[in-house]
Order: structure tokens, then C-alpha cells, then sequence
């Protein structure tokens, strides 16, 4: 290395470092007027992540994405549900790649959701492939008409499905567990806070929620507060200053979850994904707020999610206030600075309180 150059840095996933994780630590020469020094920098990952589906002895990729490592189980169980793929009934197991010829690196990017269906399900309205960026997020239908119809479907009435028992990612060949002997869930990593935090430890399926709740009006001054609970929830935005967030609050402003991404639609995912896999969905007595802007994809797999309310901290796209405004969703951009604007359905918000 000749003087003055800086070192490469050593890609998360290499010989010894099977698994990527959310940060990667690199060398960078920090100028400041005069002053030069060279410091230790930490960056937000960013790895592709293959997403396939399988059943009856089938399998077929449906998305490569760019993401942050960390909740992939979430971030694909997410993405299926948002694309009208699969529900909590239709997933059996998710696991990494078990295949001999890739590297081991490569197993712990791509994910394999099990389908229970004996074949693999058609996608009619999906108009191209999944190939997508951090940055781009992922559309899958062509027309505001065309989510009418899969959003029909993906509210009918479904039958509860059986739990399914955990499957621990770090063993790639490991069969089922027995459901008696698996661990407690995770403490809390966050101070003993009920935020949930992600883990790809274990995965278990649970039924859908049947409970018939709504979303109450919720007041702005609660919606003040949530841009700060957000922010102090972001450990690894702390550490690089480059991740987008997504966090699902009751109407009381409590935080329930939070997930973070490279890709503003990732984080989305991996939080849908959670309540998914948990049983929570529908999450109609929920409002999700993202720490960007608010873009038709979001909104898209809100909907699909069931939430009444979106909040962003900066602008919503034309095509999101459509959405919202079509399906009777409320939605808040530029929430910073206790100011916000509604762009559709402003009765959930209480501006005046009595």
C-alpha cells in the first residue's frame, strides 16, 4: 500500500465472516478546515439479498434486493404479504440457501420462503421482475385499479393456520425444531423497553389476528412526539448515520417495533414481516411512521398490512396521496418540528382538543 492510501474495506460476508451484519467498519481521512486525521468510520451494510419462493418441489426467485443484513426473514415474509404473494396461512418455513455450490458467504444472502400450497402460486398483476435497489423500492402492479382488486383478496377471510415450529437461520441444514424445547423469545435489547428489536435467532409463524379494532383519532400532539421516539429507537442509524426507518405506534404515540434499512421499502417490509410472523396482522389499530419520504410502495404495503395511517417526515409522492385518498387512508408528510400537513383523511387526526 503506497503512503497516503487508504485500506480497502474487508467485505461483511468474507472467509471467517460467514454472516454480513447491519455495520461495516472502514478507514476514512476526515478534513475539517485545517485539521487532517485518519479515523475508523462505521457504515450502514449493504449486501443484495435473493428472496425465492418454493413448493411442491419447485422454487422460483422472485426479488433480488439491496438491504440491510439483519430481520431477512421479516424483510421477505414482509415483501410477500406486501406483493399479494402469501399471508400467514400460506408460509410454512423461511430459511437462508442451503445450496452446496454457493459459497457460505452467499447462503446468508438469499432466503427461501416455503410455501404450503402444493404449487407454486400465479402473479397475475405483476407486470415485470422483482430486480430492485436500496433506493427504488419495489412496485409490483401497474394501476391504482389493480391494487382495488388485490387488496380484496388480501382481506378476505382466511383460515388460521397452525404455528409452526422455530427454525434457527445459523444451522442452514438443522430440521424443525420440537416447539417444547425452544428457547424463551429475546429480552429486550433496548434497556428493558417493549420496543421489539429484530432477531433472526428463530422464526415462528403465527395465527392471524381476528381481532376487530380500529385505529382512534389520534392527537397531534401525540403525533409530535413520534419523530424523537423514532429517532432515540434507531441503534444502528445512531452508530452510521445512514439507515431509513420504519416504526409501528399504538395511538397513544407507544412504540411497538421498529426496523432499519438502506432501503426506506425494506424497513416497511421487515416491520410487516414482524407482524406477520407474530400474528399481529391485520394493524388496523396501528399508524406506521418512516423516516423519509412517503412513496406509492409504502403506501402500497401499508394498505396490504391493514394500516389506517401513514406518517413521514418528509414528502409524500402524487401517487401515495392517490392511494390514500382511494382506500380512505390518512396521511401525514413533513411530521418534524411539531408542524405536519394531511394529505388525506384528516378526521383520524384531532387538531382542536377540547
Amino acid at each position: 500500500m503506497t503512503t497516503g492510501e487508504l485500506p480497502e474495506r474487508r467485505v461483511a460476508g468474507a472467509l471467517g465472516h460467514p454472516r454480513p451484519g447491519p455495520t461495516s467498519r472502514v478507514r476514512v481521512r476526515e478534513v475539517s478546515g485545517t485539521a487532517v486525521r485518519d479515523r475508523r468510520d462505521d457504515l450502514a451494510t449493504e449486501e443484495p439479498l435473493e428472496i425465492r419462493i418454493a413448493a411442491g418441489g419447485d422454487t422460483r426467485t422472485l426479488a433480488i434486493t439491496m438491504r440491510t443484513p439483519g430481520a431477512d426473514f421479516e424483510l421477505a415474509a414482509g415483501f410477500l404479504s406486501g406483493e399479494g404473494i402469501a399471508g400467514p396461512d400460506d408460509i410454512a418455513s423461511i430459511a437462508y440457501c442451503t445450496d452446496e455450490d454457493l459459497p457460505p458467504e452467499a447462503r446468508y444472502n438469499t432466503v427461501t420462503v416455503h410455501l404450503r400450497g402444493r404449487v407454486l402460486p400465479e402473479q397475475p398483476t405483476m407486470q415485470r421482475h422483482f430486480l430492485t435497489s436500496s433506493a427504488c423500492g419495489v412496485c409490483g402492479t401497474a394501476s391504482l385499479d389493480a391494487l382495488h382488486t388485490r387488496h380484496a383478496a388480501l382481506h378476505a377471510v382466511r383460515t388460521a393456520p397452525p404455528v409452526v415450529p422455530s427454525v434457527r437461520p445459523a444451522d442452514l441444514s438443522a430440521p424443525l425444531a420440537d416447539p417444547s424445547a425452544l428457547p424463551a423469545p429475546d429480552a429486550p435489547s433496548n434497556g428493558g423497553s417493549a420496543v421489539d428489536h429484530p432477531s433472526d435467532h428463530r422464526l415462528a409463524v403465527h395465527a392471524p389476528s381476528d381481532r376487530a379494532n380500529t385505529l382512534p383519532p389520534v392527537p397531534a400532539q401525540i403525533l409530535y412526539e413520534l419523530p424523537g421516539r423514532l429517532r432515540q429507537a434507531q441503534g444502528i442509524f445512531g452508530k452510521t448515520g445512514g439507515l431509513h426507518a420504519a416504526g409501528l405506534f399504538t395511538a397513544d404515540g407507544s412504540l411497538l417495533a421498529v426496523r432499519e434499512d438502506v432501503g426506506r421499502h425494506n424497513a416497511v417490509d421487515k416491520l410487516v414481516g414482524w407482524a406477520l410472523l407474530s400474528g399481529r396482522l391485520p394493524l388496523a389499530a396501528n399508524l406506521l411512521l418512516v423516516s423519509g419520504r412517503t412513496s406509492y410502495e409504502i403506501m402500497q404495503k401499508a394498505l396490504a398490512a391493514g394500516l389506517p395511517m401513514v406518517c413521514g417526515v418528509s414528502a409524500p409522492s402524487s401517487l401515495a396521496v392517490d392511494l390514500a385518498r382511494d382506500f380512505g387512508m390518512t396521511l401525514v408528510g413533513f411530521l418534524r418540528d411539531e408542524r405536519f400537513n394531511i394529505y388525506a383523511c384528516p378526521d383520524r387526526v384531532v387538531t382542536h382538543p377540547e
